[in-house]
């Protein structure tokens, strides 16, 4: 699974594993049949098979800088693009808005100004969320120590200063990465029902960097997902 693997399988000595939970799953899934089966110094014996179910598949991790939305030589005035986009937004919001009024007749004025103002700040958001995303659709961790704070998928869920332990060692623990729902697709557990899923994962670290990258350290995650009840 990718964690250090401390214990060993009592019989074969080769297979290690985190812990009696994932020990037991990788013997029903095939260590049984494996297991004492390689001669000793039998390299071939480390090897995990291409069709283990359990582990993830791999892929490469390319890192590179976030290019700018408008680049300092672009013929385009960021202003005349905002102008057409808002134009071709709010033509298709008063679209939107008559195709629905009708369903909403019945409610109650007080009801449909708390529900718009409501829908119009988390539309923002996620909008907001939708068109950075849109420049780096494969993009699955965001990257950023110390500058600006996390893109969030919902105006929801928000961790304050207090909701943020510091670190053992007393320092405060600052915003590092966060990683992207797309994630999931790779991972192909992008399906409903049970399977695990995330708006997205802000993960905050040690301001002093403790620790100087010898050991692992505990860490701080915050989970968000796209709305509160999903």
């Amino acid at each position: 699974c990718g964690c250090l693997g401390p214990r060993c399988c009592g019989r074969c000595r080769r297979a290690a594993y985190c812990g009696p939970e994932h020990q037991a799953l990788d013997w029903r899934r095939g260590h049984r049949r494996s297991c004492g089966q390689h001669a000793a110094g039998d390299d071939s014996a480390d090897a995990i098979p291409e069709d283990n179910e359990f582990l993830f598949p791999e892929y490469e991790i390319l890192i590179e800088p976030e290019e700018p939305e408008f680049p300092a030589d672009s013929p385009v005035d960021p202003d005349d693009e905002q102008g057409a986009i808002d134009t071709s937004k709010d033509q298709k919001e008063q679209e939107e808005r008559g195709a629905t009024d009708e369903a909403f007749q019945s409610l109650d004025e007080e009801t449909l100004e708390a529900m718009a103002k409501r829908e119009t700040e988390e539309d923002k958001i996620f909008q907001m969320f939708k068109e950075q995303v849109a420049a780096e659709p494969e993009q699955i961790i965001r990257y950023c120590r110390g500058g600006e704070g996390p893109l969030w998928v919902s105006g929801e869920n928000r961790p304050e200063e207090k909701d943020i332990p510091n670190c053992l060692c007393g320092a405060k623990r600052i915003f590092e990465f966060q990683i992207m729902p797309q994630l999931l697709n790779h991972l192909q557990v992008d399906s409903l029902g049970e399977s695990i899923d995330w708006g997205t994962l802000v993960v905050y670290t040690c301001a002093d960097n403790c620790g100087g990258g010898k050991e692992y350290l505990e860490e701080f995650i915050w989970k968000q997902d796209y709305s509160v009840g999903s």
